[in-house]
Formats: structure tokens, sequence, C-alpha cells
């Protein structure tokens, strides 16, 4: 009898491993008030957050760091969210000084005093693993032994090590080599059209983009576990209503009653609404892939029209639904 009850033990680990629920990953952006953001989140629909972004301030590596982000970590880590620590991001690749501070940091000379005091951060400050979102330009010929040493540094701590990577901006400069490293890797699969190119119109995060970015990553040696599909809480504005920034979901919804049921509005601004996210997270469930990321949450709204909502229920519904047939992707609206 005690042996049948070891092996059925067995049996239902292997079977509660292969209906684990997919990560949903989200970035907080830390220049927002978090002190108000963090009553609003719904964290029973995250499994993961990530505090975006800190960067070295100096020379030698130090890394600057929000008082706000306390709160935030604490609410998240009472509703069993892990909260990791961001680095990189536009500023990384977009800033001249940034990118160069970067750059001196990683060097053969300089890496392991860096790859330390970052180590030495997500602990002190209690994070459950480091984000490197590091990209486009900012990738250069240190990038593959960077990873390396940040894994070597915190895998020993039991904390995760993952990335935000694009396969048009900056894709080509990751080594595969890196990947292995990763505990999972956040595709941005957004972006591809944007004010950057603003004769050329048009959606910018399709169906059919976030597929194509998925199939890259994973000709690459990406595992389909490790795999998480990025999607945009967030749109681009062309013609009359073209401007340099985005706009949030949120704001798109203010603007335009009914806008959640379509991905394209007014004159005219294109996104992602509550089909193509729907369509999008059934494709994760239906792939085995390792779930959703979230820019940004901040972005969303707390009522029936939620994108998060959409993607929790999806991936709920797929997930109990593990043994039998999933339902084949809906067809994004135009």
């Amino acid at each position: 009898m005690l042996r049948r009850a070891t092996i059925l033990l067995a049996l239902l680990g292997i079977v509660a491993a292969a209906i684990a629920q997919p990560k949903v990953v989200a970035y907080v952006p830390n220049w927002v008030d978090l002190n108000a953001f963090s009553d609003q989140i719904r964290y029973a629909k995250l499994t993961h957050l990530n505090i975006a972004f800190e960067n070295p301030t100096n020379a030698t590596g130090e890394l600057s760091f929000n008082p706000k982000n306390i709160l935030l970590i604490s609410k998240a880590r009472a509703h069993g969210v892990k909260v990791l620590v961001s680095i990189g991001g536009g500023a990384a690749s977009s800033n001249e000084k940034m990118k160069q501070r970067y750059f001196q940091l990683v060097t053969a000379t300089n890496r392991a005093g860096f790859v330390a005091k970052l180590s030495d951060y997500v602990s002190r400050h209690d994070f459950d693993g480091l984000d490197v979102d590091i990209e486009g330009p900012a990738i250069n010929e240190d990038y593959g032994a960077l990873i390396q040493s940040l894994a070597e540094a915190l895998k020993p701590k039991g904390k995760l090590l993952t990335a935000a990577l694009s396969k048009g901006y900056g894709g080509n400069r990751v080594p595969d080599s890196a990947l292995a490293h990763f505990d999972f890797v956040n595709i941005m699969a957004y972006d591809g059209a944007g004010p950057w190119a603003r004769q050329s119109p048009g959606q910018h995060s399709s169906f059919e983009f976030a597929t194509n970015n998925v199939a890259y990553w994973l000709a690459r040696g990406l595992p389909k576990p490790k795999a998480v599909l990025g999607v945009p809480f967030y749109g681009y504005g062309f013609g009359a209503a073209f401007r340099q920034r985005d706009y949030s979901y949120k704001t798109i919804l203010a603007e335009y009653p009914g806008a959640e049921e379509s991905d394209r509005i007014g004159d005219t601004i294109w996104y992602n609404g509550m089909a193509t996210i729907e369509a999008k997270s059934r494709y994760v469930v239906e792939q085995g892939l390792g779930g959703i990321m979230i820019w940004s949450l901040d972005y969303d709204v707390n009522d029936e029209r939620s994108l998060l909502s959409v993607i929790h229920r999806t991936l709920i519904a797929g997930t109990n639904a593990a043994f039998g047939q999933p339902a084949k992707p809906a067809a994004p609206k135009p």
C-alpha cells in the first residue's frame, strides 16, 4: 500500500507540473505613484511583477533605488507574487551616457565587480530575482559573458534571472548560449510599427507578429516553457492621431467608448483589444508556452474591459482543459 501511495503521489506531481498555471508577468514602471497604484493591483491574477527600471548611477555600478519600491514589494509578497527588479529599459539603449556606462561596467575588467553589486542589490532589497532588459544597441559582445556571470552569482542564492528580448531590436546580438542561463525570457512581441516610422502606419503587435517572434526564439533554442509572450497594453497613433508617445489602453477607452472591441480606432490608433489579447493567451496555452508578459500594468482598467482579466480567465480556462482539446485561438477582430 505504501508503495502504491508513493507511486500515486509521484504521478500526481507529474500531472500538477503538466497543468501548472502559466506565468503572468507584469512590468510596473516605478515612475508612477506606487503608493496609490499598489492598492489597485489585482495580485491574484499575477505570478510575477517586474519593477522597471533601476540603473547604474555612476561608473562603479551603484544602482538607483526608488524607496516606493518597498511598498510594492511588500504587498506583492503578501499575495504570493514574486518581484524582480528590471535593469536597462529604453534609457540603456537610447541614452548615450547610460549605454556607455553599461559598456564599461560589463567589460572583462569590470564585470565581476558589477555582477557582485547586482547580486548583492537583489538580496539586500529582498527581490526574487533580476530581469535584464538590455536591448537594441545596448547589447554588445560582452552580453553573453555578463549573463553567464549573473547566473553563476544569482542561482546559488535561489534568485531568478530573466530577460526581456526582442527579435527585431537587438535579438541577433544575443548569443544562443545566453538563453540557457535564463529562467524564462519575456519576448517583446510589439513595437513592429510606431512614431519612429511615421510614414508606415499599421498594427504594431498583430497576432501574426507575436507568433513570428515566438517562433524566432524557439528556433534559437529557447524551450517553450521558458518562452513568455509579451503583449502591449498600449497603442500608437498615426494620421490625425499621431504623437511621439504611446496611447495607454485606458486612455484609448476613455476617449473612444467601445474601443475594447477593436484593435483600431479613430484616425488612427492601433492597439490590442480584448479579442486579440484573448487570441494570444489561447495561443500560449495551445503551444505550451511559459506564459504572458505585460507592458505595462498601469495602462489597464479595473472593470469588465480589463486586459489582465482577459489573460487570467483565458489561461485558467486553458489549464482546466489540459486533459481535453484546447480551443483554437479566436481570430482577432479588425
